[in-house]
């Protein structure tokens, strides 16, 4: 069996690793290179429990399970570190409530720490490039191959139009079913097939070498800012002394390249003035990356699982949104569980159905 997979963000990394490890033949394909998008450039927070009470949570209970397990099977440090999480405000200093320290004492004195969110039970972190990057390796490790390339199109069969292949810049490729985990850019696809919408909503963050000085500790903050606003800010410190601080998204025009993406230069002002405000270890000088990236997020919040709506041999795994690195290792088996024996065995798929969405008209891309 030969299976392309579209797409060298996390999704795909991870849907070729178990397609691999189950002696799948697996393609990559990749317009801009592994990890270029939002699987670089996001925060890597993981937690086990988060989505309970919701459709996500078998899927979110299972993944958390499997960055664990895979932290040890797998060659690379992409640094899974069980974290503490915490919930917060930050206050001026004209506010009544300013304390005169932190109870965490790497944070300025306006951060007020509200709760616990999470324990290293419950929550941890990776470096989501590192991850990704390990994961496409460990897949070619087991023979899958990655090719750089446009997809174009969807090659079918005559006689009954199941998939055969796909169309690429320069070529065809062959296969006995497709995957599509573009990110926000499988809008692409519904020219191609019967697909719901996937939006792309833009995530500012800046990054700093915080080197040790920042513990395990996860901040889910909410910021008064100067206009009387607040603002949520996120902020996570990684196992290997990076710091990735992030807030005020905001919903632009998708670029139809994903290598043109661009973070908005006064959101990323507004949080090197935030990152101040929070610690002294968070300091403009200590910035390593100003970045974005286009989180893809469906009609209803879920993602997109399973088989392609009226089409045979088409697959999809898209619209993650926050918990893309979180859910990939669980959708990624889920999926080759799918495709090489037709069913999900550790997670109930049935939820993330892209039948139970509308359907986007494709003369609506074309005009656009």
């Amino acid at each position: 069996m030969r299976v392309v997979i579209c797409g060298g963000g996390v999704i795909g990394a991870c849907t070729a690793f178990f397609l691999a490890r189950r002696g799948v033949e697996v393609i990559v394909v990749e317009r801009t290179g592994v990890a270029n998008a939002a699987s670089g450039k996001a925060g890597g927070f993981l937690a086990r429990d988060w989505c309970a009470g919701t459709p996500l949570d078998a899927l979110a209970q299972r993944s958390f399970e499997l960055h664990a397990r895979l932290a040890g099977e797998i060659a690379g440090d992409w640094g899974h570190r069980p974290t503490t999480a915490y919930s917060g405000i930050v206050v001026g200093a004209r506010d009544g409530r300013r304390r005169a320290r932190c109870e965490l004492g790497w944070l300025a004195d306006g951060v007020i720490i509200a709760g616990r969110l999470g324990t290293s039970d419950t929550t941890a972190t990776v470096h989501p490039h590192k991850f990704t990057m390990a994961m496409m390796r460990a897949a070619q490790s087991l023979g899958a191959e990655l090719r750089s390339g446009r997809i174009t199109g969807i090659i079918r069969n005559t006689h009954d139009a199941s998939a055969r292949g796909v169309e690429l810049d320069g070529g065809v490729i062959e296969s006995d079913a497709v995957v599509i985990a573009m990110g926000p850019w499988s809008l692409l696809a519904a020219e191609w097939m019967t697909l719901p919408a996937v939006f792309g909503q833009r995530s500012p963050s800046v990054v700093y070498d915080s080197g040790g000085d920042v513990p395990a500790h996860a901040l889910f903050l909410d910021l008064h800012d100067e206009n009387g606003g607040t603002v949520s800010v996120e902020v996570f410190p990684r196992a290997d002394g990076s710091t990735h601080l992030c807030a005020l998204s905001d919903i632009v025009p998708l670029p139809l390249d994903p290598a043109t993406v661009t973070p908005d230069p006064e959101a990323i002002a507004r949080l090197e003035r935030i990152g101040e405000r929070l610690s002294p270890l968070l300091a403009s000088d200590r910035i390593i990356a100003r970045q974005a990236c286009f989180r893809p997020v469906t009609e209803d919040g879920l993602p997109l699982i399973g088989k392609v709506p009226r089409s045979e041999g088409l697959y999809v795994a898209t619209g993650h949104n926050v918990w893309g690195i979180l859910n990939a290792p669980a959708t990624g088996e889920a999926l080759a569980e799918l495709i090489a024996d037709g069913a999900s065995r550790n997670v109930d798929l049935a939820p993330f159905d892209p039948i139970r969405l509308r359907a986007l008209d494709p003369s609506l891309l074309r005009s656009t």
